[in-house]
């Protein structure tokens, strides 16, 4: 555990804060922000939703039976872990034809998705895409999804700070249907 603790804290420092906080300001910008992500990687990007809509943003999932269309003033914020992902650049070419925003996070710095973005959150960490011989102790693309929670939780104590967002309105938005 130490081990996959101290490799997380190693990517949390090569996190660049100025592209974070851009992002932040691009979600609160936006009217409406949707969200998309593959496999694990979609597992964060939903746990993000959630933690938006707690916030007050207007926010839906890709994919879900309630996703509105995006339009001018929307964001598209997709993961894109390796960089290119058939799936990313497709949707992220619709939500550019709409007029909407494009957001993307990865762990690598160039790839024909990325091209489509108009901001790119590069959290350095191995992916499924780059773990073969990889360093990382935790399997396949487990440093990148960890490292994405990580960031993610960040951004929204920050959004939540530049929203003047109470804890207590937060959770005042949680489901009561548990």
């Amino acid at each position: 555990m130490r081990g996959a603790l101290a490799e997380l804290a190693a990517v949390a420092d090569r996190v660049n804060q100025v592209a974070v906080e851009a992002a932040c300001a691009r979600i609160l910008g936006a009217r409406r922000v949707m969200l998309y992500g593959c496999g694990r990687e979609g597992l964060m990007m939903r746990a993000l939703a959630m933690r938006l809509y707690h916030l007050g943003v207007a926010v839906s999932m890709q994919g879900d039976l309630t996703a509105p269309p995006l339009g001018v003033g929307d964001l598209f914020f997709a993961a894109c872990g390796p960089g290119e992902l058939s799936t990313v650049t497709a949707l992220a070419g619709v939500a550019r034809a709409a007029g909407a925003g494009v957001l993307m996070v990865t762990a690598e710095a160039s790839g024909a998705s990325l091209a489509l973005a108009d901001q790119v959150l590069v959290i350095p960490a191995q992916t499924m895409a780059r773990d073969v011989g990889g360093d990382s102790v935790l399997p396949m693309g487990s440093l990148f999804e960890g490292a994405m929670f990580l960031v993610f939780e960040i951004m929204v104590l920050r959004l939540r700070q530049m929203k003047g967002e109470a804890a207590e309105a937060m959770r005042a938005r949680h489901t009561n249907m548990e």
